[in-house]
């Protein structure tokens, strides 16, 4: 069972290993904690689905990015093949919480977001969700939620919390970087970003201080690892579906790990 807080995390972050299980005959389950209403849109034809910069919404208005960040992850969790996928609130008696965008953005605050909803007011369904499924694992963000994000921290908390409220829990998995692999991906990175990629692109290599590098482990914390080139074509199938979050920029950027 994976737990993500946002459609496509599950497809980025932890979509090679699902894939792997999956061709393996295993079930994978996949719970999405929020709909992702702050992601920020990169397609020009659909810019019109996100607030100008800085501006909050209205407790009341309505969310248009979350319906189509929904079907985006109906589309991805179909491509991948999962066994099952939900968002937190689809079942009656579940809380709904919205996505509290980046640390100190105005979305913060609003009343539904994830990060102002205390642990033990989430866990409950959770618990519920993992009981009934009764996976033998879960898998989800490390304590520093990846990269710091507020709402992948929460997840990683009501996860924790959720499986303390079971008899017998699951195994817990984080989600980490092992530190050899960082710097592969930084030497790769750097052999792919010619100036004028960089400068068509608009992207470059994190710097030393990035926040990604919070979920950066030494090698020998890594107690599983995943790489399977095999299952790499489910993974840019689902991510294709997620057409307003990511921009595949060829077939060197795909993992395989």
């Amino acid at each position: 069972m994976l737990i993500h807080a946002h459609p496509d995390d599950e497809t980025l972050w932890t979509g090679v290993a699902a894939a792997h299980l999956l061709e393996r005959g295993d079930e994978v389950h996949v719970l999405t904690m929020t709909l992702g209403e702050e992601g920020e849109v990169i397609p020009a034809d659909l810019r019109h689905l996100e607030l100008p910069a800085g501006q909050p919404r209205a407790a009341d208005a309505p969310d248009p990015l979350a319906d189509v960040r929904r079907g985006e992850l109906d589309g991805a969790m179909r491509a991948l093949g999962v066994t099952s996928w939900a968002v937190l609130g689809d079942e009656p008696g579940e809380p709904r919480v919205r996505d509290s965008g980046m640390v100190g953005t105005p979305s913060a605050e609003h009343p539904r977001a994830f990060v102002g909803a205390p642990p033990e007011q989430v866990a409950p369904a959770v618990a519920e969700r993992v009981r009934r499924l009764a996976p033998d694992a879960v898998l989800t963000y490390d304590r520093t939620g990846g990269y710091g994000h507020p709402d992948h921290v929460r997840t990683h908390e009501v996860t924790l919390a959720a499986l303390r409220l079971l008899d017998d829990p699951p195994a817990l998995y984080a989600r980490v970087t092992p530190e050899s692999w960082w710097q592969q991906d930084l030497a790769r990175v750097g052999d792919l970003l010619t100036p004028e990629r960089r400068d068509a692109w608009r992207v470059g290599a994190p710097a030393d201080d990035h926040t990604a590098r919070l979920s950066v482990v030494p090698d020998e914390q890594v107690t599983h690892v995943v790489a399977d080139a095999a299952a790499v074509p489910r993974q840019v199938a689902a991510l294709t579906q997620h057409r307003t979050q990511v921009r595949l920029l060829g077939s060197r950027r795909r993992r395989t790990r």
